[in-house]
């Protein structure tokens, strides 16, 4: 994987350049609405009619032990209604449909957050932990249960003192050949397991990540399945808890604490697909290195990272549907034609909407390639070391960049919404509240970067792999010449003398799609190698000292990767364009993606200058260029959010019904109906005019 090269660019739509914005052109909307469908558009519209059933949706105000009992009931329905089981092997009644498994799971986001997260501890987390960890006999004693609700589960790996950081935990998994059995310990409060799903009251089982010992070593985190409850819901004997309490949000779900005090585990139970334990205690693995069998464990359960990736963009489709919805209904303030502006027609207003809509569809048409990349692995199509670590890359990228992006977008559109936008009924200050988790679990959003740039790192020190010296001697003089160029003001000069003071041409270039990739891949490449400079002397120090130099470029290094999955989404969309038949829509789309990313280029164009990449006469030109870029997709604002495909049993915000364009349209003719009627009150304002008129006359 050469995550920081520049893809070979994709072709123009039709054959032709960038759009020209005096074109004109139409969204098929319902053509757009398949296109974001994607792969698995069946799979999505069955899990969206689902998604529209009340019995579903999550009751704003309920009290919290009502919301987790409901919750707990629709998980029965979607057993019911065959919903959850398309990524279990098909001889126990599953699909082996892996990628249309999360295309399906993510869209429960819209009728509930919290339903969407209880059905993935128990089916993604636990159930997979079992599919993907254990062996086919390990499948047939607890899958069947898992997957028909008998046996509710946990996962359960956080512990309270080591919560990214899984490799450090201090839970125990001791063999002990007499009895064939493992001795399951937390030595310490801070090694209780925490914040786990159906731990508080449902689970009756759980998946334990422990540290396994046998024969006086320790080989690392495994997995092994425990039942925790009893048929009456009491802890068997040496297992206690606690419940996590009220939360933030996403409080449909019963979190809640496990700690263990040696409890006898069987030998069988152990989930050893990748790390075996025979009876006389011998450990045997397929995989002979410790630290890359521990990353292939914790790579199986990706897909946490890659639901919640395509749950925050659904979420954020959901929001701007219901924002812009309103912002095209909503009136105030006069323009001096004695009408009342809708909101939308404001450019600030269209900065805050219509750049989040290109942020979304960006995150849309990349989560797509990340499912295609998961069902790819998953299903064996392509499932190689390097597939897998590719997938683990680009998950982790996305899902920091989306649901990021989600909760940015929720608190965007609640405050457009003004007043409105804070009442329960119009959902923003719910989906935010329950998203707001997502931002650090699966992975916290900065950890998860920190491995991406790592990746990256690998990646850059990889490409120099097998050189020879004088190769290596020609690439460090181009990259010194090229920093040369930039930073002495010289790539700048040429811009200038390119564009000769014309801001027309300085747009022209902007809006190139070549000129938009070598900025975007520009900056990637050039804070890669910086980082990488910066921390080339700490392979040969102490590791106290090398932890101390990553230390003081951690700041660079999340940056680093944070541009990378904003490259990623922006090539998705690109990659995309081409496919989108209707030549209408594909304009209407190239333009998002341009205001897309150029707003990137906007936000970070200190950045550019600093570093020379591009000149003061292009910086100055691009927010007048991003502003026609809004004025030209405002026309269009409704067909790209109504293409998103949510219908009111989705938005279920009465913001969104049409009841704000009936007030409108009300006042709108009573105002009407009394100045023809001359019972309208003359304006003190006006009154005051006639007088200074007078009077100067």
């Amino acid at each position: 994987m050469t995550t920081v090269d520049s893809p070979t660019p994709a072709p123009s739509p039709a054959g032709s350049a960038t759009p020209s914005l005096t074109d004109t052109p139409h969204v098929d909307v319902p053509v757009l609405e398949t296109v974001l469908l994607g792969r698995w558009a069946d799979v999505r519209r069955q899990a969206r009619a689902l998604a529209a059933r009340e019995d579903l949706h999550k009751i704003e105000g309920q009290p919290w032990g009502e919301h987790r009992e409901r919750v707990l009931g629709q998980l029965h329905t979607l057993v019911a209604e065959d919903a959850v089981h398309r990524a279990f092997p098909t001889r126990l009644g599953g699909e082996d449909n892996h990628g249309g498994n999360i295309a399906g799971f993510e869209e429960l986001v819209v009728a509930d957050p919290s339903l969407q997260i209880k059905a993935g501890v128990q089916w993604g987390l636990f159930g997979s932990a079992v599919l993907h960890l254990g062996t086919e006999a390990h499948h047939d004693a607890w899958l069947p249960g898992i997957m028909d609700m008998t046996i509710p589960g946990a996962f359960a790996m956080t512990e309270t003192g080591h919560g990214s950081d899984v490799a450090s935990i201090a839970t125990t998994a001791t063999y002990d050949p007499a009895t064939e059995e493992f001795d399951l310990h937390t030595p310490f409060r801070a090694a209780w397991k925490d914040y786990l799903g159906n731990a508080a009251l449902h689970g009756r089982a759980a998946v334990v990540f422990a540290q396994l010992v046998t024969g006086g070593v320790n080989h690392g985190v495994h997995a092994l399945y425990v039942p925790i409850r009893d048929e009456d819901g009491a802890f068997l004997p040496g297992i206690g808890g606690e419940d996590d309490g009220h939360k933030g949000g996403l409080n449909g779900i019963d979190n809640g604490r496990l700690h263990f005090t040696h409890v006898r585990v069987p030998r069988f139970n152990l989930l050893d697909r990748y790390g075996a334990v025979a009876a006389d205690g011998a450990y045997s693995s397929p995989i002979a290195s410790p630290g890359r069998r521990f990353f292939t464990m914790l790579g199986t359960l990706v897909q946490g990272r890659v639901s919640l990736d395509g749950a925050s963009v659904a979420a954020s489709k959901v929001a701007l549907q219901i924002a812009v919805t309103y912002a095209n209904q909503r009136r105030q303030f006069g323009s001096g034609t004695g009408e009342e502006e809708v909101l939308l027609d404001y450019q600030r207003h269209q900065r805050r909407l219509i750049t989040r809509i290109a942020r979304t569809y960006a995150g849309s048409f990349a989560h797509e390639e990340l499912l295609a990349r998961f069902d790819d692995v998953f299903s064996g199509a392509h499932d190689t070391d390097e597939d897998r670590q590719d997938l683990e890359t680009l998950a982790a990228a996305l899902k920091a960049a989306s649901t990021w992006n989600a909760l940015d977008t929720l608190q965007e559109c609640r405050e457009a919404c003004g007043g409105a936008g804070f009442l329960s009924e119009n959902r923003f200050t719910s989906l935010r509240a329950d998203l707001d988790v997502y931002a650090t679990f699966e992975g916290d959003n900065t950890v998860l970067l920190q491995l991406v740039a790592k990746r990256l790192l690998t990646d850059y020190a990889n490409d120099f792999r097998g050189i020879d010296f004088g190769a290596m001697a020609r690439y460090a003089v181009g990259q010194a010449a090229d920093r040369t160029f930039s930073r002495s003001g010289l790539r700048q000069a040429v811009q200038f003398f390119t564009d000769r003071g014309d801001q027309r041409l300085a747009v022209n270039a902007l809006r190139e799609e070549g000129a938009q990739r070598a900025l975007l891949t520009g900056r990637v490449e050039d804070m890669v190698a910086e980082v990488a400079q910066h921390l080339r002397a700490a392979r040969k120090l102490p590791a106290e000292k090398a932890a101390s130099v990553f230390n003081s470029h951690q700041h660079e290094l999340i940056e680093t990767a944070r541009a990378h999955g904003e490259l990623l989404q922006w090539e998705a969309f690109t990659a995309a364009l081409p496919g989108i038949e209707d030549a209408g829509t594909r304009t209407v789309l190239t333009w998002v993606r341009d205001l897309y990313g150029l707003t990137l280029v906007e936000e970070n164009i200190g950045w550019y200058l600093m570093h020379g990449r591009i000149s003061m006469q292009r910086a100055r030109t691009l927010t007048g260029y991003v502003n026609r870029l809004l004025a030209r997709l405002r026309p269009h604002a409704q067909d790209l959010v109504d293409a998103f495909g949510y219908q009111q049993a989705h938005l279920r915000a009465a913001i969104a019904t049409g009841a704000e364009a009936h007030r409108q349209d009300e006042a709108r003719a009573h105002q009407r109906r009394e100045r023809a009627n001359g019972d309208a009150p003359v304006d003190e304002k006006v009154l005051y005019a006639r007088e200074s008129r007078k009077r100067g006359a």
